[in-house]
């Protein structure tokens, strides 16, 4: 499949679900959608493309967490990022862990250091920060303060 394939498929796809298709450069393709739609299009591009799921990442703005799932289509050197933005006051996004098993650690790391919930995560038990850590406090969004524990 070439780029232009994948491109057309994922639109034909999702179409109207996609808020904004940013191609970044001939190798950086970012797609906004809402974050109900991230488990259909993860499934989408990693089993009907044959996508390698390369990482998630968040990021703290100011009223939500930027969550970004990238995806390496490795005989093109195309990534393909998924964008969602989650209110921090409903911080949760299925998890998509029942779509491939690599996404395990990464969520779990996540939620601890962001605060994101991944629904349907089936052991979300911490895996970075000390057991008696406080359990509402994120140390990697930007109003956490050292002082803060």
């Amino acid at each position: 499949m070439i780029r232009e394939e994948i491109v057309k498929s994922i639109k034909d796809k999702f179409g109207v679900k996609i808020q904004r298709f940013h191609e970044k450069s001939a190798k950086r393709i970012y797609a906004d959608i809402d974050r109900r739609d991230i488990s259909d299009m993860v499934r989408f591009i990693f089993k009907d493309l044959g996508a390698r799921f390369n990482i998630a990442t968040a990021i703290d703005n100011p009223d939500n967490i930027e969550m970004m799932y990238h995806f390496n289509f490795d005989r093109l050197s195309l990534v393909f990022t998924i964008r969602a933005y989650v209110p921090k006051n409903d911080c949760v996004v299925d998890s998509i862990l029942p779509i491939m098993k690599g996404a395990e650690w990464i969520e779990r790391e996540i939620h601890e250091l962001f605060g994101v919930e991944f629904k349907g995560h089936p052991d979300i038990k911490p895996l970075l920060l000390p057991d008696n850590w406080p359990k509402d406090k994120y140390p990697l969004r930007k109003e956490y303060k050292l002082n803060n524990i």
